[in-house]
């Protein structure tokens, strides 16, 4: 099959994925999804909220538009349709990037923090998506998002919940992650799957999203364990790449198994939708790795600073 490459073309000046709209949207999402007490301005904060979620949904359509040819050449039998969401994983967007390979072999320390301080502060909880996610799902693909879920929550133990680990490295390598000077790119994409997990009618969306991060994570966790491993992290504060390299394979079949397979065999339309999902998360990825590395290896930033 042929590499899907057609994004990068049609999305690079996507009016939405500018850095205001992206920061603007950040701090909504992370003021929106916290628990806090009633507010006596609730009219103005639904008045807020209703322009806001008017202009997610706008960022997601533009989003879906440039994943549209893709989407639509998906099979909508559920063998053809797994066997093309798993062959994703070698000819999606940002596959055998070659910024992981270098961030294996030859990322320095500053180079690093600079990296998972990027990636951490795009970071929308997966744990949380999946939850959102499955409200109201059939059964079988209900019962598989819920296994996912267990296992984020470490199976009910706190010290092997996966937010935590990513919050110990974080702190091993005094990171402090915050929206304002983050690339717009990274948290695009964290706005993405955010969107896509909080609004039900992209809801079979989120679905392949969550799938698209199952399967191709590994290999992108496999590389940047290696890299901590070389800079001489303990196997404590790297243990959320070291888990994920592994893990997230198994989770990969099985999301693959009970919630795709069974999505598409009782609703063949939701298969283009799991596609776009899947294409939109893949592409919002693909496009952070392209910042990055003009930021790490053309123009030299300033990482110290």
């Amino acid at each position: 099959m042929a590499t899907i490459f057609a994004w990068n073309e049609a999305s690079a000046s996507l009016p939405m994925l500018s850095s205001r709209f992206q920061r603007r949207l950040a701090h909504w999402n992370h003021q929106r999804l916290a628990p806090r007490q009633p507010e006596s301005d609730w009219r103005d904060a639904l008045e807020r909220d209703h322009e806001m979620r008017w202009l997610e949904v706008a960022f997601l359509e533009e989003l879906r538009e440039t994943v549209a040819a893709e989407a639509e050449a998906a099979p909508d039998d559920p063998d053809g349709f797994v066997a093309w969401f798993e062959g994703l994983n070698a000819r999606g967007p940002g596959q055998s990037d070659p910024l992981f390979p270098w961030i294996a072999e030859q990322a320095s320390l500053e180079e690093m923090r600079w990296f998972l301080t990027q990636e951490a502060a795009g970071e929308a909880g997966f744990d949380d998506l999946v939850a959102m996610t499955q409200v109201k799902f059939p059964e079988q693909a209900k019962l598989e998002l819920a296994r996912n879920y267990w296992d984020e929550m470490g199976r009910g133990n706190a010290k092997g919940m996966h937010g935590p680990m990513l919050g110990r490295l974080i702190a091993a390598l005094r990171l402090e992650p915050e929206i304002d000077t983050t690339v717009p790119e990274s948290l695009a994409l964290a706005n993405a799957m955010t969107a896509m997990a909080t609004n039900r009618f992209y809801a079979w969306h989120s679905v392949g999203a969550l799938g698209a991060v199952e399967l191709t994570a590994p290999g992108r966790s496999a590389c940047t364990a290696r890299a901590l491993r070389r800079l001489g992290l303990e196997p404590k504060d790297r243990l959320y790449f070291d888990l994920h390299s592994t893990l997230d394979v198994k989770h990969s079949a099985a999301w693959n198994r009970e919630a795709l397979r069974p999505l598409v065999a009782e609703d063949p339309a939701g298969a283009r939708a799991i596609a776009e999902g899947a294409l939109i998360r893949l592409a919002c990825g693909a496009r952070c790795y392209e910042t990055y590395r003009d930021l790490l290896w053309r123009e030299k930033i300033a990482l110290a600073d």
